[in-house]
Parts: structure tokens; C-alpha cells; sequence
């Protein structure tokens, strides 16, 4: 799964990485991205073709739903049965998005706890994680947006540390995946859903203090020194 991630460029930077237009969404460098944070995405704008940057609350909220549950995470949504869930298929279909993100953490386990690892491209400043966003709206007029992110099987620069993995949108797919050129067949959409290529990622250890959402700060992107068992070679 993803439960943590970062996105450290600032919105101006993000939009332009990222191809959206207008004004951006004023929000500050996340180092340590948790759910239930109001974090960017970018989605097709409703009147035309271009893109835009907006925030969205991560932990999808289906728009048929009576609201936020405590009880239920819908952070992500894996990607073999996606276009099955009727908790996600609505949106796989119609309301898709990009998830700028500096990198993401998972977490290996070992005899003396789960050790966070961060994940950064190989190459470049940022990328897109694969995302579906949704509108609900309450009775007494109140409405989030909200988004999951999609998570696949572990490539070979993750496998040593956790058996999944976000999904990872290359940029030649990335008008595919926002439905830039009308409906996209479902199963070129599937197509888009695998691991990222092996050496796509850079990663190291970090300190525990990620575990806490509290802790936010350029810090906890920082590798670890000292040797600590329990740690990939």
C-alpha cells in the first residue's frame, strides 16, 4: 500500500511539471503526506480539455456514500480489481487524476519493527501517481473531494522492502490516463496499471519519525547513517 508520501515543489512548480493552467491552489511543501490531508492532484477541468491543480482530501469518499467513515480506509484502491469495486468504479471510469509526488515511503518489516524507506525518482524532481478523485455532497450543503491512490504490485526496487507499490504514470501516458482524447477503453486503462520499470526508483532508509504525520519536516527525507540492523545492504 502507500500511506505516506511526499510533495515537496511549490504549487507554481507542480502546475507547470504537471501541465495545468490557471491559478494555482495555495498549499504548502508536504514531507510527509498522511491521509486525511487536503494535498494537490491534477484532473481534467470540466469545460474543456486543459488541466488543472486542485486539492482534494486523500481518503476517498464515494459521492453515494453518507459521508466520511472513520471505519473504512480508502486511501488506495488496488488495481486488480478497481474496475470492479463499486466503491471506485464510477470514478476509474470518469474521474480520473494525477497525484504529483516527490517520492513515497514503505515500510519493511524486521525483528525489531517496521523500518520506513523512501522511494524518489531515478531521474527528475517529481512524478505522477496514478489517482481517482470524487465530489460528495451532504445534505446541508457541505462537499469534499477527495481522492485514493492506486497501488500495484511491487517492482524490483521495492520488492525487498514491501510486496506493493503506487503506480507510477509515465508522462507519455498521462493524457491517456486523464481521458484527454475522450473515453479510453478500459483495458488500455488497466494497461497503464502495472509496476514501474526496474531502476525507476532511487531509495534509503529514514527515520522512524516519519511514522508520525506530526513530523513534517525536510528531515524525515533524509537517509539514515548510522547502520542499523535489519537494513537492506
Amino acid at each position: 500500500m502507500c500511506g505516506r508520501y511526499a510533495i515537496t515543489l511549490p504549487a507554481e512548480a507542480v502546475g507547470r511539471l504537471f501541465g495545468a493552467s490557471g491559478p494555482p491552489p495555495d498549499f504548502a511543501p508536504r514531507y510527509n503526506a498522511a491521509p486525511g490531508q487536503m494535498l494537490p492532484i491534477v484532473r481534467r477541468r470540466p469545460r474543456d480539455k486543459g488541466r488543472e491543480l486542485a486539492l482534494a482530501r486523500w481518503g476517498l469518499v464515494p459521492s453515494w456514500s453518507t459521508g466520511p467513515d472513520s471505519r473504512f480506509s480508502m486511501i488506495n484502491a488496488r488495481a486488480e480489481t478497481v474496475a470492479a469495486r463499486p466503491a471506485y468504479r464510477g470514478a476509474f471510469l470518469r474521474r480520473r487524476c494525477l497525484v504529483p509526488a516527490s517520492g513515497f515511503y514503505e515500510w519493511r518489516q524486521t525483528a525489531h519493527g517496521k523500518q520506513p524507506w523512501l522511494f524518489t525518482p531515478a531521474a527528475g524532481k517529481a512524478f505522477a501517481l496514478a489517482g481517482l478523485w470524487e465530489r460528495w455532497s451532504g445534505a446541508g450543503g457541505e462537499a469534499i473531494t477527495s481522492f485514493t491512490i492506486l497501488v500495484t504490485d511491487a517492482n524490483a526496487d521495492v520488492a525487498a522492502v514491501h510486496d506493493r507499490m503506487p503506480v507510477i504514470l509515465a508522462r507519455a501516458h498521462h493524457a491517456l490516463w486523464l481521458g484527454e482524447a475522450g473515453a479510453a477503453a478500459e483495458r488500455d486503462l488497466h494497461a497503464l496499471l502495472a509496476p514501474a520499470p526496474a531502476g525507476a526508483l532511487r531509495r534509503w532508509p529514514v527515520d522512524r519519525r516519519v511514522n508520525s504525520p506530526e513530523n513534517d519536516d525536510a528531515g524525515v527525507m533524509e537517509a539514515i547513517r548510522e547502520a542499523k540492523e535489519g537494513l537492506l545492504p
